[in-house]
């Protein structure tokens, strides 16, 4: 085989990452029929109980290829139409010229122009994308709080507008998710977590991933642990959270293994239609949330870090909560994957002009993709 694994060298770059800052994290990567798995650091720092690669954990947006993908499958079965005006479904939601000028695939790829409800649902996060203009106070007030997607998406579509309909580049909303939860709803009669569990989950026979019923993490976990840009030090501890703020925008919990093998049949078309899965990686201009301007498909886009394999060559999706992070990726022949879970998040400090600055741990965490993605 072309870079075989090398379980050595594996192990020592997610250990550089533990070192870097990252109090625990844990992978898989797979190569053909080679697999490995590994862990670093600590699940818990108040009682040292190291982290293990088995644990299941918070993925954060890496719930929108799941999302997406169910959306699709309404496609195919011609029940929603993936150009159609999401006004045509969810007239109350979306009105009048808006709803008219919306397309579904526009909530998909973060072209609607819909603004991120989170600065209104969080008031100490009012200055985002300006994060230094934000403060973390007000995830305190929220662990146990049961939002209302209605409500949320209300947020979102009063905010001033980001942009023109179908314009780009687009800017990255979990409005737009949350929108297609309620698309899933209106079509299907259940709820959209229901559905995405039925049609796209149980689909790929993933037995460790579903959608939280409650504030918990249940079975093997880590501790999640939130730093803020340096204003929570220590980093507080956010494990215990009602994730119903996000729902299919990004409440999932997986693990390494689930997400492997659930973006190996995805880019395989076991998921989706083969002419569904192109849709999905059909990519558009956007700014992301870390306002860096990306390539973005249907909730897929390209991951390469040092851009050494070409454009479209590993395909994946980032995610984050109150202190924890995940990666997935895959070559686009799905002979390599890679599944990352970290427990600590937003490490970097920032400078006089408010811009992140770099860390330790960014480095380690890109060393660490080289090698489980190239070998």
């Amino acid at each position: 085989m072309r870079n075989p694994l090398d379980p050595a060298q594996l192990n020592a770059a997610l250990h550089d990452v533990h070192r870097a800052g990252v109090p625990g994290l844990f992978a898989e990567v797979r190569a053909g029929d080679q697999v490995w798995r590994g862990a670093a650091g600590v699940a818990d720092l108040a009682t040292g109980t190291p982290v293990t690669a088995d644990m299941r954990h918070r993925v954060g947006s890496v719930t929108k290829p799941f999302s997406s993908a169910a959306v699709l499958r309404l496609v195919e079965s011609g029940e929603i139409g993936l150009d159609a005006p999401v006004g045509r479904y969810l007239p109350r939601l979306v009105p009048g010229e808006r709803g008219a000028a919306i397309t579904v695939r526009m909530l998909i790829d973060h072209t609607s122009g819909l603004a991120e409800y989170l600065p209104y649902a969080y008031p100490s996060l009012k200055g985002f994308p300006v994060v230094a203009d934000t403060r973390p106070e007000s995830l305190d007030d929220h662990p146990f709080t049961r939002f209302d997607p209605v409500e949320l998406i209300g947020m979102g579509v009063a905010a001033p507008a980001t942009g023109a309909p179908g314009s780009t580049p687009g800017t990255y909303s979990n409005t737009n998710y949350l929108l297609l939860g309620e698309l899933l709803r209106q079509v299907t009669g259940m709820p959209a977590e229901e559905f995405i569990t039925r049609q796209v989950i149980e689909r790929a026979g993933l037995r460790d991933t579903g959608f939280p019923t409650d504030p918990y993490v249940h079975g093997p976990r880590s501790r999640l642990y939130e730093s803020w840009f340096g204003m929570l030090e220590p980093p507080r501890e956010y494990s215990v959270y009602d994730l119903s703020f996000v729902g299919p925008a990004a409440a999932l919990v997986s693990t390494v293994a689930d997400l492997n093998r659930f973006f190996r049949l995805l880019l395989a078309g076991e998921i989706v239609r083969p002419s569904s899965l192109a849709e999905m990686r059909r990519t558009v201009r956007i700014v992301s949330q870390e306002s860096k301007l990306i390539d973005y498909g249907l909730g897929l886009y390209p991951i390469d870090p040092d851009n050494v394999s070409g454009p479209g060559s590993y395909w994946g999706h980032g995610g984050t909560v109150w202190g924890g992070g995940t990666l997935a990726a895959i070559r686009a022949d799905g002979e390599r994957r890679l599944a990352l879970a970290v427990n600590r998040q937003r490490w970097n400090t920032l400078d006089a002009d408010g811009r992140p600055l770099p860390h330790p741990i960014d480095a380690a965490l890109a060393a660490f993709q080289r090698v489980a993605m190239y070998g």
